[in-house]
């Protein structure tokens, strides 16, 4: 005899996932916009400041789409009219299950970083995203050996010529001084360690925010300040673990100071990455930062969502799914509408904001019969950022991407300063990078956003000498 399952329950509107996107679209879908701060709040702040909300914590086993019903873990069934679905990505582990092997995805992963950095002396971090680019900089009194893919650092955010720039900041020795915050914070709460056991370990925790490292003391074992050591175009051959190592009688490098000269490690290490480049190093642990990948598994059981090529659910410009009445938001969705010429999709927390948004904007137009016009946030690609103490700025097609040959580029670079390229198609701006305290983001923006042709103004630009604010007011 089968037993008798609970009721289901039935809310008008439901969003699944805890992140930046589940959370704004709930708190959007509530009526009530105020300024909004993200914190890793604990479930029932949400309640008391929406009393229309009610929050589940549990996990989504299935979704059965065509009953408009989401069944969690805990048993319980929860019926829709409308469904919106924000469970994030998932960090692509190079190596699953090695305990030796470390990803930084969420609060709880970054603090068990810290924990295992405390006692090393050399640490391997595998990546070239912006979680990488931070850890590097952030990171003192350890040996760090580098590996990346690319030919240069951070190849999503910036060109050589960036990286060039920025590289050289990691040589020098690093200054106290902060710069200023000039947004709005995203910190995490203190949160009682009761609470975190309960939640299983292996569930992925919501992505962390710009100021992740903010509050994390990230020192190792030795006095010194930085050491890094880069190795680019390689990847991840295979990880030994030391008794695995010393049966295959094989060789380390130790740290290398002098690249001319290489020696073997005599120092024996818990674990040994090769790269591909055939070279092998020993260290105390691995923090793998490639990327992520859109957590759909959980809903595809039963249901033909359409995928995009990076594995994502489609959406279209009104953040819909292939399914009827089944939305998307964050990083767990593929754009699959005509994009602007000057936006793309990067899983970044400022495009979950803006996507959560929108698609409560568009949950709550369906449902009341009205249309509602594309955000604006969609039309320009705009991030701020900080990677070395530098404010970081990308606009639009900043790495001509998708410009094919047909562009040209100009730059204006201090050492030490700033750092400025612009992407020109045709005599008009598409995209920007600004690194250092420039103050030309919102005219750029503008010059990007209206398409004015700019050839007869040529190099004059980005002439120093020359206030270009002053032109374009």
């Amino acid at each position: 005899m089968e037993a008798a399952r609970p009721p289901a329950t039935a809310g008008k509107f439901v969003v699944v996932g805890g992140g930046i996107a589940g959370v704004t679209c709930a708190e959007q879908i509530s009526k009530i916009l105020e300024e909004f701060d993200v914190e890793e709040q604990s479930s029932t702040m949400l309640e008391k400041r929406f009393p229309n909300i009610k929050v589940i914590e549990s996990g989504v086993k299935q979704l059965k789409s065509e009953e408009h019903c989401i069944v969690t873990e805990d048993g319980n069934q929860h019926v829709y009219k409308k469904l919106c679905l924000c469970a994030g990505a998932k960090p692509k582990l190079i190596c699953e299950g090695n305990p030796y092997v470390l990803g930084i995805r969420d609060t709880d992963s970054a603090q068990e970083f810290q924990k295992q950095l405390t006692k090393a002396k050399r640490i391997m971090i595998i990546g070239n995203g912006g979680i990488a680019l931070e850890l590097v900089y952030e990171i003192e009194g350890c040996e760090v050996i580098w590996a990346i893919k690319d030919k240069a650092i951070g190849n999503t955010f910036f060109d050589a010529g960036a990286a060039e720039f920025l590289t050289s900041k990691l040589i020098a020795e690093k200054p106290e001084a902060k710069i200023a915050q000039k947004r709005t914070r995203y910190t995490t709460e203190g949160r009682k360690k009761e609470a975190r056991s309960k939640s299983k370990a292996d569930n992925v925790g919501s992505a962390l925010g710009p100021d992740w490292h903010e509050g994390l003391n990230l020192k190792g074992t030795k006095e010194f300040s930085h050491k890094i050591h880069l190795e680019t175009m390689c990847e991840v051959k295979k990880i030994y673990l030391q008794d695995e190592f010393r049966i295959l009688k094989k060789k380390s490098f130790t740290f290398p100071r002098d690249p001319k000269s290489v020696t073997t490690d005599t120092e024996m290490w818990p674990v040994y990455v090769e790269l591909t480049n055939e070279k092998i190093y020993g260290c105390d642990f691995i923090v793998s930062a490639t990327g992520v990948t859109p957590n759909v598994e959980p809903f595809l059981h039963g249901n033909s969502f359409n995928l995009g090529e990076d594995g994502g659910l489609k959406v279209d410009d009104h953040m819909h799914t292939s399914l009827p009445d089944v939305y998307a938001a964050g990083d767990i969705c593929t754009a699959s509408w005509q994009l602007s010429p000057v936006w793309q999709q990067m899983r970044l927390w400022t495009q979950a904001r803006q996507m959560g948004w929108y698609a409560a904007k568009c949950m709550a137009a369906a449902s009341l019969g009205d249309s509602t016009d594309m955000d604006f946030s969609f039309e320009l690609f705009a991030h701020v950022t900080k990677f070395f103490n530098y404010k970081v700025v990308l606009l639009g097609k900043y790495n001509a991407q998708g410009l094919g040959s047909d562009h040209e580029l100009m730059l204006r670079c201090t050492k030490g300063q700033e750092y400025i390229k612009v992407v020109m198609q045709n005599g008009r701006m598409m995209g920007a990078v600004l690194i250092g305290e420039t103050d030309l983001e919102e005219t750029f923006e503008n010059l990007i956003l209206n398409q004015m042709n700019l050839s007869s103004y040529g190099e004059d630009l980005l002439d120093p000498n020359i206030d270009i604010e002053d032109y374009f007011d």
